[in-house]
């Protein structure tokens, strides 16, 4: 691994597969590290003729921590965005967009096929209109349009994703207590065995934990507001992934994404929750990589 500067922090990056293939740039969701990105989803996709480059978001992992001012009070955000009061976070999903842009600039890729998980989903959405010369596809999976009208997520999973570990200094309490919360918001129908679960969570604390990072960022997404005016605007071939059984983020803002986005395709997953599960590795990997192909051949009359 390795790391790019832009806007300045560092942003912690690993480069898979070829790298004069197409470009698949995964970006993951909220407090969710680059490992987010299973290795063997990874592999799934450079299998199939790509360039894949997952990092830490800004404020998590590895990569730079946004210091000075106070630190956010999730509290007061909410509120303030139910009661559509101006907010002041210490940045936005259009600055974590920047952040993908400076990476990709600094890898010298002029183009990539975007693929975002959750707060990723909306990084992406950002992303794919604000530089829609650097997009060649979209892909937006169990994410948001931020249409404040649309349902919110189940009370157990609401209060799992606020909830916070007994001692956060504890790396072995903070992994029971995360391990807990993806019991919560994952997937029915696909149950993540255990122990393979244990190992993934307890990998993630270990490289790095970061709690007032995620909250940082969390205010970053209530403050982006409804983004469907600017999904309009996407011009990149899109797919939006969405699970039918989704606690945190109901399947209906998957298919608001979905409406707002002009000729975007809805793919969805019954028994799927928020995560994404082994048994599903294969699959998504053959619908991302089939959309990302689609979006690279050339029309006729190019």
């Amino acid at each position: 691994m390795s790391s790019v500067r832009c806007n300045g922090l560092d942003i912690e990056y690993e480069s898979l597969g070829d790298p004069a293939a197409p470009a698949i740039l995964l970006i993951m969701g909220l407090g969710m590290q680059l490992v987010a990105w299973p290795d063997v989803f990874c592999r799934h996709l450079v299998e199939r003729g790509f360039r894949v480059v997952r990092f830490d978001n800004r404020d998590v992992g590895l990569s730079g921590r946004v210091a000075g001012g106070k630190q956010p009070n999730l509290v007061w955000a909410m509120l303030a965005a139910r009661l559509r009061l101006p907010l002041r976070p210490p940045y936005t999903l259009n600055d974590m967009a920047s952040d993908a842009i400076g990476l990709i600039d600094g890898l010298g890729i002029a183009q990539a096929h975007v693929v975002g998980a959750s707060m990723g989903g909306m990084i992406a959405q950002v992303l794919a209109a604000r530089f829609p010369q650097r997009v060649l596809s979209l892909t937006s999976i169990m994410s948001s349009s931020g249409n404040r009208r649309l349902p919110g997520p189940k009370r157990n999973a609401s209060k799992a994703l606020l909830s916070k570990p007994a001692d956060p200094r504890n790396p072995e309490i903070v992994v029971e207590h995360l391990v807990r919360v993806f019991g919560v918001i994952g997937s029915p129908a696909f149950p993540a065995d255990p122990a393979e679960l244990r190992q993934r969570v307890s990998r993630a604390v270990h490289r790095s934990y970061n709690p007032d990072g995620v909250a940082r960022q969390l205010v970053a997404v209530i403050a982006s507001g409804d983004r469907r005016k600017l999904l309009r605007t996407i011009v990149a071939p899109t797919l939006v992934i969405h699970g039918a059984a989704d606690p945190l983020v109901p399947l209906e803002a998957g298919r608001d994404t979905a409406r707002s986005i002009p000729g975007a395709a809805l793919m969805v997953i019954d028994g799927m929750g928020h995560d994404l599960p082994p048994a599903l590795y294969e699959r998504l990997a053959e619908a991302i990589a089939t959309h990302c192909a689609a979006a690279s051949r050339p029309t006729a009359g190019a």
